[in-house]
């Protein structure tokens, strides 16, 4: 049974590749993506990664779930961490936490149960290749990201490549030394993998890979604080402070970067590359070669206008730490994409084994997901499917003033307009447009519905009355008549 899944989803993975390339960035616009003939931004809520590996999650409901959302994006970690069960960040019910039995790691199984780093696991790759095909045939593009810093010893002690979990004699370093070059005989073990999922997933187009997950988070270098006036030691941690990786970690992601580019040069089809930079923001100082994909977590909107010249994706690649409110990761949502970034992630704790639909309402951790979160960001999707991405960039001069309220806005100058308005309103916006007459689309950003009002500008300085809101509103402007 496993075997022939494996064939068909090999099949369904060869007749993808036969008619489209790879996601790729726009030719035309780099800070977007070109997908089956079409530029696309990927916008998701999504489950915590552990779909493949959790042999009791039910991926096909999960991945219909994100399909009816209208949402195209979603996450994955490939198999070389996992965290403990009801303990791991409070996470009481955690994909990447699979209970004892239903790790299906990428590796077989000794006799004794542990894992043999030289063989590997055809449960895995049947599931594997099940799941990018089924992702494939519902148009949702899948980030597998190979590594993930470990944080601590609990999740260190349920490595693969900890020597207590393996057959293999691995090193008995420090955790704080695996994701670098300085980890012994655990290097090899880990270019093994890497190129054996690089190779795995290249007959998919809907396909691109991360190098490692927060790699910051082991390997600390201080490069800023969000708050200067704060008082040591607050102002120099977490949350406050802006960590990048250290040159050990840099050194190895770069070597994991060229792993991948060496597998896929003797491959059909080659695939877009992620780094994982910070949290917050900071302005990028060098990437590993390769990379196409510009990865921040707790992303504000200065992490895309500080690194928009790079002619790179910028994908606020996680949120969720945050509590329940959906206002909130809506607001991050809006603000992202309407300064021109390329990705949002939300964390959905909504999503479990037995909830693949994401109906769990229960408070699971430290951040929020819903039913209703789902279709808030529906209209987020549609808003930005109503756009002509391809010829949209920031834009800071439309906008002269707008009371009460921080303003977004992407355009093609003297066509079309997309602005989101962060605040409570109603307010007054005051705005600089060329010459002609526009239409003024006011839209709730929490609920799917045709515009709430539409005014009419003539081109030069205006004045617009928003309707009342909470936490943002949208307008669109497009241009009706040109002088």
């Amino acid at each position: 049974m496993t075997s022939s899944i494996a064939r068909l989803a090999a099949l369904a993975a060869l007749a993808v590749s036969a008619c489209a390339q790879p996601i790729q960035l726009h030719p035309k616009n780099p800070h977007y993506f070109l997908f089956r003939g079409k530029a696309v931004a990927l916008v998701t809520s999504g489950e915590h990664y552990g779909a493949v590996l959790n042999g009791t999650f039910d991926y096909r409901k999960y991945l219909d779930t994100l399909a009816a959302d209208r949402l195209n994006y979603t996450r994955l970690f490939g198999g070389s961490y996992i965290e403990q069960p009801a303990q791991s960040f409070g996470i009481k019910r955690n994909d990447l936490a699979p209970d004892p039995g239903h790790y299906i790691a990428p590796w077989a199984r000794a006799a004794d149960g542990k894992l043999d780093l030289t063989k590997w696991n055809p449960e895995y790759f049947a599931r594997f290749h099940d799941f990018l095909a089924e992702a494939s045939k519902r148009g949702i593009v899948v980030e597998i990201s190979l590594f993930s810093s470990h944080y601590g010893e609990m999740q260190w002690k349920l490595s693969p490549f900890n020597p207590a979990n393996n057959v293999n004699g691995t090193n008995p370093i420090d955790y704080k030394r695996l994701e670098t070059l300085e980890n012994g005989n655990i290097l090899a073990y880990q270019e093994s993998y890497a190129r054996k999922l690089v190779a795995e997933a290249n007959g998919f187009d809907n396909v691109f890979f991360e190098i490692q997950n927060e790699p910051w988070s082991d390997r600390t270098k201080l490069a800023d604080v969000v708050n200067r006036y704060l008082r040591p030691p607050d102002r120099d941690q977490y949350p406050n402070s802006i960590d990048v990786a250290d040159e050990l970690s840099i050194a190895w992601q770069t070597r994991v970067a060229q792993w991948i580019m060496s597998e896929e040069a003797k491959l059909p089809n080659k695939h877009l590359i992620a780094q994982n930079y910070c949290n917050f923001y900071f302005p990028v100082r060098e990437l590993a070669p390769g990379v196409s994909i510009v990865n921040f977590h707790y992303a504000y909107p200065a992490a895309v206008t500080l690194n928009y010249g790079l002619g790179k994706a910028l994908a606020y690649d996680e949120t969720g730490f945050i509590g329940r409110d959906d206002a909130t990761y809506r607001r991050q949502a809006w603000n992202f994409m309407l300064s021109g970034g390329s990705t949002f992630d939300n964390l959905d704790y909504s999503f479990n084994v037995g909830h693949e639909d994401g109906s769990d309402g229960e408070p699971n951790g430290p951040g929020g997901g819903s039913t209703a979160f789902r279709t808030q960001l529906r209209v987020l999707v549609d808003f930005l499917a109503g756009l002509p991405l391809v010829d949209m960039t920031p834009d800071a001069h439309v906008v002269k003033r707008a009371g009460g309220a921080y303003a977004r806005v992407l355009s093609k100058p003297g066509s079309v307009y997309a602005m989101y308005f962060d605040g409570t309103g109603p307010m007054d916006v005051t705005l600089d447009l060329p010459a002609g007459t526009y239409a003024c689309e006011w839209i709730n950003i929490d609920k799917e519905e045709p515009a709430i009002a539409t005014d009419y500008l003539q081109g030069g300085i205006g004045t617009l009355h928003s309707p009342a809101f909470r936490d943002g509103i949208a307008l669109r402007v497009t241009a009706v008549r040109a002088d």
